[in-house]
């Protein structure tokens, strides 16, 4: 007979005793399960272009220059646009499938990302990012010294 366990609750306060240490993930952890939304607009891409290089993709077709805004704080990157122009109120839509709703994406980037640049094109916002991990962070060999 085989017990399966299902865990219905991550009580991630009760997680801060056993990782010493570990403080800023437990709370990286909290503000990401805070700030989680079910809204997709607008559409976006998450790409892994190479070992240390990543693309986030928004679809940003409609919104004009100076309403797009992009910002990094403290490892949070956040992509939001606000439309500051009116329809012209003269038309009467008979159908309208293109969304000009204001809209606030927020991704929480890894240690050492940094944001290289950010592109629009076709409609597209691309911001490129890179790891860059400084020489202090990465992995050295210890030389050992033998004595007699």
């Amino acid at each position: 007979m085989t017990k399966t366990l299902t865990l219905r609750t991550f009580d991630i306060p009760q997680l801060h005793k056993f990782g010493i240490g570990f403080d800023s993930l437990f709370d990286d952890l909290m503000r990401v399960s805070s700030q989680h939304k079910d809204s997709n607009y607008p559409p976006h891409n998450v790409i892994k272009t190479g070992d240390q290089t990543s693309a986030i993709e928004v679809a940003v077709a409609g919104f004009s220059e100076g309403e797009i805004e992009i910002s990094l704080d403290k490892r949070v990157l956040t992509i939001a646009g606000s439309r500051k122009t009116q329809d012209n109120e003269q038309w009467e839509y008979l159908h309208r499938g293109i969304s000009s709703r204001d809209f606030r994406h927020a991704f929480t980037l890894a240690e050492h990302v940094i944001v290289k640049d950010a592109v629009i094109r076709n409609g597209i916002l691309s911001v490129h990012l890179e790891r860059e991990i400084p020489l202090e962070a990465r992995p050295k060999t210890i030389a050992i010294t033998y004595q007699n």
